[in-house]
């Protein structure tokens, strides 16, 4: 058992044998992959939404053995503190919750305005990223870029420079922090990331390991997408052994954390966001009609999809569904009597 590991256990021996993993086949290879950089790396940050794949992240470098003084959370807020749109209400208290109970740092990082100060540019810059250092305050980056208009949906399709909201909302925010915060001027820093092959084919293409677009001579970062190989089963019996209780999405149905109203989203999810905030689906369905183009063009309207689906959310789950649509997050993080939750190996949608 790695010293880190052993210490955290000895330190909570009544949590012991639930918490620390069999040392299996997928961990020995991670431990081959690491077995260098362990050493040398000083910083890991973990791309965290607050999904599955994310957890099975920070999961495996706590059971690798990587302190967790070298272990950081960061999270990048879809709506950008700016008026609710598409992410879920109660996800940054979900994350804030679960980093307090890891005893992990987190910092948020978000494009100011948000997604939908993104979606209705009209020949004006992107907005500045806005990102929470250790120190504080919330420092500020770029904003001064070429004038531009959208004036539309973010596309179904892998490519980002169309699926904008991927490029400039998460992973372009990740990039301003790294080239804007004097905490990563130099060092060797790894970026874990939660595609997993099992998703997509184009997702098993993906290198487990590549060069961060931020790297520089003096500062060397490397992406690495750490449960690419693994199942979907791997990563619920992940949180199944450290307890970790579901985000009240996958409870309510739903098979990826991505946002509430995810472009990918099925007839069955509109329908489950009919029930959860109809606000926001008359919303959607305004903008479609102001752009003259529906959400997946490939599809009809929010509407006419949310009245063909039909709704997932479990019965006797009022209480979770109203909660998720609360900025709040009361329940216990690690909890007894874990279950699987009803969206477990549902095929809904998400990027991919």
């Amino acid at each position: 058992m790695p010293a880190a590991t052993r210490t955290w256990v000895e330190s909570n021996p009544a949590d012991a044998a639930r918490r620390v993993a069999v040392r299996d086949g997928a961990v020995a290879e991670a431990e081959a992959e690491l077995e260098c950089a362990l050493d040398d790396v000083d910083r890991y940050i973990v791309a965290f939404s607050g999904g599955k794949d994310s957890i099975a992240l920070v999961i495996r470098l706590l059971e690798l053995g990587v302190p967790r003084e070298r272990i950081e959370l960061w999270h990048h807020l879809v709506d950008g503190q700016g008026a609710r749109f598409f992410d879920w209400p109660s996800t940054l208290a979900y994350c804030r919750a679960f980093a307090d109970a890891f005893n992990l740092p987190l910092y948020c990082s978000w494009r100011i305005g948000g997604f939908l100060r993104e979606m209705l540019r009209n020949d004006t810059p992107t907005a500045p990223v806005k990102f929470e250092t250790p120190s504080g305050p919330d420092m500020v980056a770029g904003g001064a870029g070429p004038g531009g208009t959208r004036l539309r949906f973010p596309q179904v399709t892998s490519d980002l420079t169309v699926r904008w909201c991927s490029s400039y909302l998460k992973i372009d925010v990740a990039a301003r922090v790294f080239t804007n915060d004097a905490r990563f001027d130099a060092g060797r820093f790894v970026l874990l990331t939660g595609e997993r092959a099992e998703e997509s084919a184009a997702r098993a293409r993906y290198s487990r390991t590549k060069p961060h677009g931020a790297t520089t001579r003096t500062r060397i970062v490397t992406q690495w997408r750490a449960v690419h190989g693994w199942t979907e089963a791997q990563v619920w019996a992940a949180m199944q052994r450290w307890r970790v209780n579901p985000h009240p999405a996958y409870r309510l149905g739903f098979g990826r954390l991505s946002c509430m109203t995810c472009i990918f989203g099925n007839d069955d999810q509109w329908a489950t966001v009919a029930q959860l905030s109809p606000d926001i689906l008359y919303l959607i369905a305004s903008y479609e009609e102001s752009f003259n183009a529906t959400i997946d063009r490939k599809h009809e309207g929010v509407l006419v999809r949310a009245n063909r689906g039909t709704s997932m959310i479990p019965p006797g789950l009022d209480d979770l569904a109203k909660a998720s649509q609360e900025e709040t997050f009361e329940e216990p993080i690690f909890v007894d009597d874990w279950q699987l939750p009803a969206g477990a190996f549902k095929h809904t949608g998400g990027p991919t």
